[in-house]
């Protein structure tokens, strides 16, 4: 992309080709500005925040196999996965998030998911771990 180093390049001669290098790196430097800016519009509205919660929804019975995930871009848009898992079989269920709320009722644990995803400092959390670690991110 860029060659910062120039070993093609001799040391300047006088004043005027120290200049010159100069703005060559001016406008270097604003390219990659720009470039950087249009990055940041662009993640925005990638997946960046995560919350997961396991439970039972059956007390009586069986342990925490259902789950509600939730996955949030910079706006705290996007989805909500929960999955109901019962000895008939397993249920799943998604909701769409618009600025943290969803036009669908939700139930207690997506609500959960959710402010965990918009939970700052769990997510730093999550993007330090490594992949592999075994840490789930549930409670």
């Amino acid at each position: 992309m860029f060659n910062f180093s120039n070993k093609d390049k001799k040391e300047p001669k006088d004043i005027k080709e120290i200049l010159s290098q100069f703005n060559d790196l001016k406008k270097s430097f604003k390219k990659v500005s720009e470039e950087l800016e249009n990055l940041k519009k662009d993640n925005k509205f990638s997946i960046q925040k995560i919350g997961i919660v396991r439970f039972n929804p059956f007390k009586e019975v069986g342990s925490d196999q259902s789950f509600s995930a939730a996955f949030l871009d910079g706006n705290d848009s996007g989805i909500v996965i929960t999955s109901h898992y019962t000895r008939e079989g397993n249920r799943v269920y998604g909701k769409p998030i618009k600025a943290g709320q969803s036009e669908y009722l939700l139930s207690e644990e997506e609500q959960e998911a959710i402010e965990k995803a918009k939970d700052e400092k769990n997510n730093s959390k999550l993007n330090k771990k490594t992949a592999g670690s075994g840490d789930s991110g549930t409670r």
